[in-house]
C-alpha cells in the first residue's frame, strides 16, 4: 500500500455525497472524513456527486438554493484540495476488463462501481469505504476490504 493510501481514505460516491446531503448515516461518514486531511476517490466520482446533488434537487428533497450551496461547497472543497481525484488510467480499465471476464454470473456490479474498485486497487488501497451492498460484496474480488461505518442499508 502506498503511503498516501495508508493516510487518505478512499470513499465511493455513496459516501462522498453524504458529506453534502443528510442521507442515512451521514453523521458517521462525516466523522470518518473528519479524521483525515483529505479523501481519495476515482476521477469520475466528481460527475457522480454533481449528478447525485442534482437528483436530490430534481426529486424535491433539496430546494434550489440549498442545492446550489451544496454544489458550490463541493466545487470549493475540491478546488481547495480536500479530495484527491485518482486518475482512471489504462491499467484501471484493464483491471475492470479482467474482472468482468472472470466474474461469476451472480456478481452484480455497475460499471461506475467497478471503476471505483479497480482505481482503488491500482492506486494501492487495501480498503474502501461505501454504503452500497453490491460494491461492498465485490470489493474482495478486487483484493480490497470494504468498510461501511454506517451499518446495514436502511431499505
Amino acid at each position: 500500500m502506498t503511503a498516501m493510501a495508508a493516510d487518505v481514505p478512499y470513499f465511493d460516491t455513496s459516501y462522498l455525497v453524504r458529506l453534502y446531503l443528510r442521507d442515512h448515516g451521514f453523521e458517521a461518514v462525516r466523522e470518518r472524513a473528519g479524521s483525515a486531511a483529505s479523501i481519495a476517490s476515482a476521477w469520475h466520482a466528481q460527475a457522480e456527486i454533481t449528478a447525485a446533488l442534482h437528483r436530490s434537487f430534481r426529486e424535491g428533497r433539496l430546494q434550489q438554493s440549498v442545492y446550489l450551496r451544496a454544489l458550490d461547497q463541493f466545487v470549493s472543497e475540491s478546488n481547495d484540495g480536500l479530495f484527491v481525484w485518482l486518475p482512471l488510467t489504462d491499467p484501471v480499465q484493464q483491471r475492470v476488463e479482467r474482472f468482468f471476464q472472470s466474474a461469476p454470473a451472480n456478481v452484480f456490479l455497475r460499471a461506475a462501481d467497478a471503476l471505483h474498485l479497480a482505481c482503488a486497487a491500482e492506486h494501492g488501497y487495501g480498503e474502501v469505504y461505501s454504503h452500497d451492498r453490491h460494491f461492498l460484496a465485490a470489493a474482495p474480488l478486487f483484493g480490497l476490504r470494504g468498510v461501511n461505518v454506517i451499518g446495514p442499508e436502511a431499505r
